[in-house]
């Protein structure tokens, strides 16, 4: 059975990208599917993958479901549409929309095919991740979640209970103080 290595680009960040490794015989909705998972966005939305040429135009589209919407041909069904089947030469390549207001656009390369299966991966499975994927709903933070979550709980915001207040009497003359000063923040 071969296997099909597809490296997933996000196209205005071709520096962040996904590899998921899928077999022939999958479908495109399952791909679909594996893509989403890999740049962690939910599946809410509607989506769509169009075949394509070296020079990314659109080709026949593979859709989730039938849009109300002019289509040239009809397309195909993404849970109906092995992936196999749409492969025309070695560097096979696909654009991929999800959420069409938002409209998230990947580029997805064929970059591999091998007939190993690997026994310890369920396909369709990312073998490979580079980049930080965008957020799908706003903005992600470097630091990730377990920060905010730190924040949250510790409130380490400068006007919080405990925070350049110790110490000091109601009656001092706070404009005199310097407290960007390295002195003062030894401790942190």
């Amino acid at each position: 059975m071969a296997i099909l290595r597809f490296r997933i680009y996000f196209e205005e960040d071709d520096s962040v990208y996904r590899d998921v490794a899928i077999r022939h015989t999958q479908s495109f909705q399952e791909l679909h599917t594996a893509i989403l998972k890999a740049f962690e966005f939910d599946s809410k939305h509607a989506a769509t993958f169009f075949r394509s040429n070296d020079n990314w135009q659109r080709g026949r589209e593979i859709s989730l479901e039938v849009y109300d919407k002019a289509y040239k041909a009809p397309p195909l069904l993404m849970k109906d549409t092995p992936v196999g089947s749409e492969i025309r030469d070695p560097n096979q390549r696909f654009v991929y929309l999800y959420d069409f207001v938002k409209n998230w656009s990947f580029l997805v390369e064929l970059i591999n095919v091998s007939k190993e299966e690997n026994p310890k991966l369920t396909y369709p499975a990312m073998v490979r991740k580079e980049g930080i994927p965008p957020s799908q709903y706003g903005t992600k933070s470097l630091l990730g979640e377990k920060f905010a979550d730190v924040e949250e709980k510790y409130d380490l915001s400068r006007d919080a209970e405990g925070f350049g207040t110790e110490g000091e009497d109601s009656g001092e003359d706070h404009g005199a103080e310097d407290h960007g000063s390295e002195e003062h923040n030894e401790d942190f």
